[in-house]
């Protein structure tokens, strides 16, 4: 079989990184373009020297009109509007296209609510939302697919089986989650310099974050249900994963091993979703580098809540591993393809 040849737009952050990662070994693709707008001209292999003797391509400016005619899949890691703007000139192509950013995963709305004018809202329609576990069969048939946030991927894994199923309040969800600093990204910032990173942890744009719209609406279209998300990020000083704990008043009684009963029901065909056993609870070095999704849960039937603990790699799962997982089922190819990786450990 012919193998698909690649661009990534966008190739110099850290999904950029990941993605080269998991593509470089993927049986099926070859890796074919790359953009870089502030690195334009070198090579890869200078912006990332552990790719030396791994890929030796140079680094091209962001111009849709350059991209070879031949290119099979476009992976945009792009800042919000940009990628809209480059994917508006694409979408017309015979192409399948891999959206990293946030200009596809909400409505034309919360869009403008939350981010200002979308440069091509008509679009929104026309974009799957890029859960591979929760929208597969839609993912088969995409066009643009609208990879997820890392924030709103442990969150929609974690919350829903206990939503479809009605078990869980839709109405007063509190999530708490905490992040490496590589979710900022790769440009430099004062906030994310060692010294003012090191040794805290912070809460920030509490009741503000642009994931939470993200998590609504996600759980929403999937359940049925009208969700509404109370939604603290946290940073914490290490360099990737994300542990989001969530709360949910439960509307029926329900034992904690019958709830990991359920999660385990949900998932069972899942290839990157883990369900801890009981009174066990994940922690973000044991999916570090893959893309897992590990999840536990304890039911208190005192007040008749429940705690859910997710944990996953923000860089892959939340990132490159599923926008991987998603170009495979677009592409028909195995779905672990190129991300079938143990955990790094320690």
């Amino acid at each position: 079989m012919d193998k698909k040849k690649v661009a990534i737009l966008g190739a110099s952050g850290y999904t950029g990184s990941e993605l080269l990662r998991f593509l470089l070994v993927h049986p099926n693709v070859e890796v074919a373009h790359l953009t870089a707008e502030k690195h334009a001209g070198k090579m890869i292999s200078d912006v990332f020297p552990h790719l030396t003797g791994f890929l030796g391509l140079e680094l091209k400016p962001l111009k849709p009109k350059s991209i070879p005619k031949d290119i099979d899949v476009v992976f945009a890691a792009l800042p919000h509007g940009t990628s809209a703007k480059v994917i508006k000139e694409l979408f017309e192509r015979d192409i399948k296209i891999i959206d990293l950013g946030a200009d596809f995963r909400i409505s034309p709305k919360n869009y403008k609510k939350w981010y200002g004018e979308h440069p091509c809202p008509e679009l929104i329609k026309q974009a799957v939302y890029g859960i591979t576990e929760l929208n597969r069969d839609k993912i088969k048939k995409a066009k643009l697919v609208a990879n997820p946030g890392c924030y709103p991927t442990s969150s929609i894994l974690g919350l829903a089986p206990i939503l479809k199923n009605k078990i869980a309040d839709e109405s007063s969800i509190i999530v708490d989650s905490k992040s490496g600093v590589t979710g900022a990204g790769r440009s430099p910032s004062l906030d994310y310099h060692y010294s003012e990173v090191n040794e805290g942890i912070k809460a920030y744009k509490v009741g503000e974050h642009r994931h939470m719209p993200e998590i609504e609406e996600a759980l929403s279209n999937y359940s049925g249900l009208k969700v509404d998300v109370s939604f603290t990020p946290h940073l914490i000083p290490m360099d990737r994963g994300i542990l989001s704990t969530i709360y949910v008043n439960l509307k029926k009684k329900i034992t904690t091993k019958k709830l990991i009963e359920l999660y385990e029901e949900h998932y069972q065909d899942e290839r990157f979703v883990r369900i801890s056993s009981q009174n066990t609870y994940p922690s973000t070095n044991q999916v570090r580098g893959s893309n897992y999704c590990d999840i536990g849960m304890k039911v208190n039937s005192s007040n008749n809540t429940a705690v859910i603990v997710s944990v996953i790699d923000n860089l892959v799962k939340g990132a490159s591993g599923q926008a991987v997982q998603n170009m495979n089922v677009m592409l028909g190819f195995e779905e672990d393809a190129g991300i079938e990786t143990t955990p790094i450990f320690p």
